[in-house]
């Protein structure tokens, strides 16, 4: 049962994180800028998590190599995930952002593979190929010229932004397990909220936010709460107790999520670029894993048991 609840973590982390794409668009759009979204978020999970890290005794006893850890992991976190991800969701269509965020597993996999070191097979290079030209689709739809504030452009944001977050959940893990997923997220926001703090009047000191429409401001307030700070909790909690392998794969959740709002929503359309680089980008991430599954197969079963205790002698009276 206790992995049942940590696999549900995962699964409404990212049903959560993939509605947020269509709320991105629709308020970049029309009614702020991405940059005081951005700050927002920073400022609504610093008011969340920084006080279970202020009061926890496990705080105190962070050595400076963990510390260290979580400053880096911190930087992938806040500017490489949340504020790229908001400055390329801005540019392109919440159909495409999130396909490109179902690249994650085969980063995250990379990323795992240089960790441990393993022998790179086969199956894997090819998987890794797929699910990159998958994201090529998308990327170079309309050319192969990356124009600053083309879709194009946007769609290379999210993919860097899914870069770091890969990154980020594989080396973070051993944080994560030593001190709790609550104080290692206050830590985050400890860093984040100082490396931030000196932007914030100028990107929402001006802004009226309660003159917003109302369907605005609910938009806004799901993107802080629940596209936030609970998914972030529920993601953290599910990859301090699974495999980075587990959290990757649940990240095919959201473009189901995000295409259905954009459609419903009538922000874009599931064309035939979308068809193509989705079939890629699952072929590839589907040979990842069966090449990371099949590795793990093979070293279970050459490992020869252990030869029996020889028996004791025992001496005659």
């Amino acid at each position: 049962m206790a992995k049942l609840r940590y696999n549900l973590d995962l699964i409404f982390a990212n049903v959560f994180f993939g509605a947020n794409f269509s709320f991105y668009v629709s308020l970049t759009r029309d009614f702020l800028d991405f940059e005081q979204i951005f700050m927002l978020q920073v400022l609504s999970g610093a008011l969340f998590f920084i006080p279970f890290a202020v009061f926890s005794r496990r705080s105190y006893r962070i050595a400076r190599r963990d510390f260290g850890n979580i400053l880096i992991v911190t930087l992938l976190v806040v500017y490489g995930w949340m504020y790229v991800l908001l400055w390329g969701s801005s540019f392109t269509s919440p159909i495409d952002a999130s396909t490109i965020s179902t690249l994650g597993p085969a980063f995250t996999l990379i990323m795992a593979h240089v960790l441990h070191r393993r022998r790179v097979r086969p199956v894997r290079i090819v998987g890794v190929v797929f699910a990159l030209a998958g994201a090529g689709i998308l990327i170079f739809d309309e050319g192969f010229v990356l124009t600053h504030g083309s879709e194009a452009y946007g769609n290379a944001l999210v993919l860097c932004a899914v870069v770091a977050i890969a990154i980020n959940t594989v080396i973070i893990k051993p944080q994560l397990e030593r001190f709790g997923t609550l104080v290692v997220m206050g830590w985050y926001y400890i860093i984040g909220l100082a490396i931030t703090a000196p932007f914030f009047w100028k990107y929402i000191g001006h802004t009226d936010f309660f003159r917003l429409p109302v369907f605005a401001q609910a938009e806004l307030a799901y993107i802080l709460i629940l596209g936030t700070v609970l998914p972030m909790y529920l993601l953290y909690r599910g990859t301090e107790k699974l495999t980075s392998v587990h959290t990757a794969l649940y990240r095919y959740i959201q473009p189901l999520i995000a295409a259905v709002l954009a459609i419903v929503r009538k922000q874009a359309k599931f064309d035939a670029s979308n068809l193509l680089a989705a079939v890629f980008i699952f072929a590839g991430i589907i040979l990842v894993v069966l090449g990371f599954n099949r590795e793990a197969i093979v070293r279970a079963m050459s490992r020869e048991p252990a030869p029996p205790a020889a028996p004791r002698n025992r001496t005659q009276p």
